[in-house]
């Protein structure tokens, strides 16, 4: 099996892969401290995965996915505080923000990372805010000499977007994080 090179978007324009965009600084800093602040206030819980518990924490507002039951299953309103963020995030994919009926907030730890994976099927667009912390966003899909790779350092106060190829065609996961990170992930469920 041949590995392909693993190029850097950060050094790339995004487009390098068909439907990810990325922007800095789609927050102020002293945005995402009042975030952080308020982040921490949440109930999360360990990410469970099939009876696997996770290395990192979340809480799911609007919808979230009950990976035991394979099903969409209604969750708490999308708190008002993170509703300019939601506002921010749909400008960002050109989507009117009440078309984002989801979003999941996950506190990594240093050390914790998330494998590779596509977002389920009922998810369409996804938007990820990066606060705190940078992380390492990777890409891969199988081609027949192997795996093609790339990936994306996003920075803290940072936004990307999957959409198209980039969503569909690609697997992404996170590396491993040195240090504290939240994420804030925004969904439009399919129609």
């Amino acid at each position: 099996m041949t590995v392909l090179p693993q190029p850097d978007l950060f050094q790339a324009p995004p487009s390098a892969l068909e439907g990810l965009s990325y922007q800095r600084d789609v927050i102020e800093p002293d945005e995402e401290q009042e975030l952080v602040r308020e982040i921490g206030r949440l109930p999360f819980k360990p990410f469970e995965f099939h009876g696997y518990l996770g290395k990192r924490r979340v809480v799911s507002f609007g919808r979230r996915y009950d990976y035991n039951e394979g099903a969409l299953r209604e969750a708490g309103e999308i708190p008002a505080f993170l509703l300019p963020l939601r506002e921010r995030a749909a400008r960002f994919a050109k989507l009117a923000p009440d078309a984002i009926r989801h979003a999941l907030v996950t506190e990594y730890e240093p050390g914790a990372g998330i494998g590779w994976h596509r977002d389920r099927p009922q998810f369409d667009e996804v938007i990820g805010i990066s606060l705190l912390s940078p992380c390492v966003l990777r890409f891969r899909r199988r081609r027949s000499q192997g795996w093609e790779r790339r990936s994306l350092r996003a920075e803290p106060r940072s936004a990307y977007l999957l959409t198209g190829a980039s969503r569909r065609e690609w697997q992404h996961s996170i590396a491993s994080v040195d240090a504290l990170r939240y994420s804030v992930t925004f969904r439009r469920l399919v129609d």
